[in-house]
């Protein structure tokens, strides 16, 4: 896939991310973006290194953005317990 493909993953991969772990993030939408861009990059390098498989086949396969939006929501709590703290300063 080329890099456009993976910035609209990582775009609605984002997107999907906060959707299923709604709250107030410190950062807002362009925070929301690039976490999700890294997660599909993070989603689909732990695929392969833990489950051996490619989960990086396709635009439109479901391993895609299954692996996409877990390493999206990986990110997004990192990010959450990061930046916890300086919310309430």
């Amino acid at each position: 896939m080329g890099i456009i493909a993976w910035i609209i993953i990582g775009l609605l991969a984002g997107a999907i991310a906060k959707l299923l772990m709604p709250g107030k993030d410190p950062g807002g939408i362009i925070i929301t973006m690039l976490i999700g861009i890294a997660g599909g990059l993070l989603g689909g390098w732990l695929g392969k290194v833990i489950f051996g498989v490619d989960s990086i086949d396709g635009f439109f396969d479901l391993s895609t953005w299954i692996a996409a939006v877990v390493g999206a929501l990986i990110l997004l709590v990192l990010y959450r317990v990061i930046t916890g703290n300086r919310r309430h300063a």
